[in-house]
C-alpha cells in the first residue's frame, strides 16, 4: 500500500535538496514523478532552490483553492508512464484540506506521497497544513540540522534587518532581503526571545 510520508525539519535542514535527490533517483530508473509546491511560496519562483546551488522546476505551483487530489488523478491518467511518486516542497503552506487530499492520493490512487516542510513557524506554532500532515501521515521523519552553537536545531528564528523578531504574520517569505530565517536550538531560540521582549516589553496579545 502506498504511504504518505511527512519529512519535516528546521530551516536549512536540506529538505529541498533531499527532495531533488529522491526525484533524481526515481527518474534515473525511468520512473515518473510529479513535483508540487504551494504557490504562496514565491521564493525561487516556480523552481525548487537548494542552498547547495541545485535547482529544478516544479511541475505545478499549487494555489490554496486547487484540488490536489484531482490534479494528481488527472496527471496520473494522462502520462505515458505510470506516476511513481508525488513529491511536495514547502508543504507547511498547503491548506489542511490539501493535506487531506495528499493522504487520499495514497489511499485511493495508491501513489506514494513524500511531503517536505516545516513543522512550526517562527513563534513555535504549528502551520495548519503541517499539523494536518502530522495527524495523517503514515510515516513521520525528522530531518536534522544544527544551530550556530553546535546543538541540534529544532526552532525557526525570523530576522528582520538582522534582528530576531517574535511578532508578526505567520507567513512572510524570505526573499533574500530584509527578511531572513535561521535554524536555532531551543536554548538559543528562547535566549533570543527574551532579549527581544526586553527591547519590546509590550507584546501583542
Amino acid at each position: 500500500m502506498a504511504k504518505l510520508y511527512f519529512r519535516y525539519g528546521a530551516m536549512n535542514s536540506g529538505k529541498s535538496t533531499a527532495l531533488m535527490q529522491v526525484a533524481f533517483n526515481y527518474e534515473e530508473r525511468g520512473m515518473r514523478v510529479l513535483i508540487l509546491k504551494p504557490s504562496v511560496d514565491t521564493k525561487g519562483g516556480e523552481k525548487l532552490v537548494s542552498r547547495l546551488g541545485v535547482s529544478r522546476p516544479v511541475d505545478v505551483a499549487v494555489p490554496p483553492e486547487m484540488d490536489v487530489f484531482g490534479l494528481v488523478q488527472q496527471n496520473a491518467a494522462q502520462g505515458a508512464r505510470p506516476l511513481a511518486c508525488v513529491l511536495t516542497d514547502e508543504s507547511q503552506f498547503f491548506t489542511p484540506l490539501q493535506a487531506e487530499q495528499l493522504f487520499l492520493i495514497t489511499v485511493k490512487l495508491n501513489i506514494p506521497v513524500i511531503a517536505y516542510g516545516l513543522r512550526t513557524d517562527f513563534s513555535m506554532r504549528g502551520f495548519p497544513g503541517s499539523t494536518r500532515l502530522l495527524e495523517l501521515a503514515h510515516a513521520i521523519e525528522e530531518m536534522k540540522t544544527i544551530c550556530a552553537c553546535g546543538r541540534k536545531a529544532t526552532c525557526n528564528g525570523r530576522k528582520v534587518n538582522g534582528e530576531f523578531v517574535f511578532e508578526g504574520d505567520q507567513v512572510v517569505i524570505d526573499q533574500g532581503g530584509e527578511i531572513e530565517y535561521q535554524s536555532l536550538c531551543a536554548q538559543c531560540y528562547f535566549k533570543a526571545r527574551e532579549e527581544f521582549y526586553k527591547r519590546h516589553p509590550h507584546p501583542k496579545g
